[in-house]
């Protein structure tokens, strides 16, 4: 097993990645699209956090209808920003794509929706992205590289004390399929071991992808927790302020009910690179898309990648906190692990 040759989502034939980012003054927030190629895609969904704020999810329950979605919307703003899926909507029904009701051009495109909580950190609490945004990030939706760290829907992302943002891993199975997983990491849990300040992430990566890190200074640990305990004491822990979301994807052709299973993996991942997860103060959802540009799996197969999904979530975690840069505005102020841990990051191999 190897990574894709990006490394990111898109290493998935047929997807596509697009992010409307939201930092002018008053503003730190986004909405990031991962569009399905024409046709859509199988979908499943599992929503493991106590405070989610969500859409068309019950859509994807394998003993319902639609087995298909045209894209996925990740974004900030809480349960605001969900008019950001109508954008996306809107913009894939000009296109002609959505779930068939008849006549040509009368189609219901299928948009799943996940929110994360940012409100505020811009400055001004209610701005939120819109159906403008989400129309944005589909404009922009490209096949190539994923940008990460602090843009789209991970712009107002926050990992813990650290700033979070987005992230995704792949990989590339002995057979050929493709797994693959980006995340937006905005967790009241935190992605570091708070008695090493290593990265919980790192120690599953792929090849070398994080054997540039180290342990980072004691000087640096003491100083983090000093400040992670005086944030703490000055601001104590809100419900429904954080959330980590994401969508895991492959090339295979799976059914609804094995996407959900799927989906339920990558959040084994999760728990592997946030300490804590699934809290009553997180909303984490995932999704899970096949493209079904591969056959079905055998049974070891389907093992094979599911393992490989859980793994792609916590290696896209690590990527989301790696990427990240600091913020001050005035409303927070978020170091990134970079900043934060200097010593731990090598300029070189």
């Amino acid at each position: 097993m190897r990574p894709g040759p990006t490394n990111t989502l898109t290493d998935v034939p047929g997807l596509r990645v697009g992010h409307a980012t939201r930092t002018e003054p008053g503003w730190l927030t986004g909405t990031t699209v991962v569009l399905a190629p024409d046709g859509g895609a199988v979908a499943g969904v599992d929503v493991r956090g106590g405070a989610p704020g969500t859409r068309e999810t019950d859509l994807l329950d394998p003993r319902n209808l639609v087995d298909r979605v045209d894209a996925v919307v990740l974004t900030g703003g809480s349960a605001l920003g969900l008019a950001a899926a109508d954008g996306v909507l809107r913009r894939l029904f000009v296109a002609g794509r959505g779930w068939p009701m008849g006549e040509p051009g009368e189609v219901v495109p299928i948009v799943p929706a996940a929110v994360l909580f940012d409100l505020g950190r811009g400055g001004v609490f209610d701005h939120a992205p819109t159906a403008e945004d989400g129309a944005a990030a589909v404009d922009g939706a490209h096949a190539g590289a994923v940008e990460q760290g602090c843009v789209g829907a991970g712009t107002g992302a926050k990992a813990g004390g650290l700033k979070g943002g987005v992230g995704s891993a792949s990989a590339v199975l002995d057979d050929g399929t493709t797994v693959a997983a980006l995340v937006v990491v905005n967790a009241i849990g935190d992605a570091v071991d708070p008695r090493s300040g290593e990265l919980l992430a790192a120690r599953h990566g792929l090849g070398d992808e994080f054997a540039r890190l180290r342990a980072p200074d004691r000087a640096e640990l003491d100083a983090a927790r000093d400040r992670a305990a005086a944030a703490h004491a000055e601001r104590p822990i809100r419900p429904g302020t954080a959330t980590t979301i994401g969508v895991v994807a492959t090339d295979a052709t799976l059914t609804k009910a094995q996407c959900q299973k799927v989906a339920g993996l990558g959040h084994d991942g999760l728990a592997r690179a946030l300490h804590p997860v699934h809290t009553l103060l997180d909303g984490d959802t995932l999704f899970t898309l096949a493209t079904g540009e591969r056959p079905p799996p055998d049974l070891p197969g389907l093992h094979a990648l599911m393992v490989a999904a859980g793994d792609c979530v916590t290696r896209a975690v690590g990527h989301a906190v790696l990427a990240a840069t600091s913020v001050s505005n005035g409303a927070v102020d978020l170091r990134s692990y970079r900043d934060a841990f200097p010593s731990a990051v090598r300029m070189g191999r």
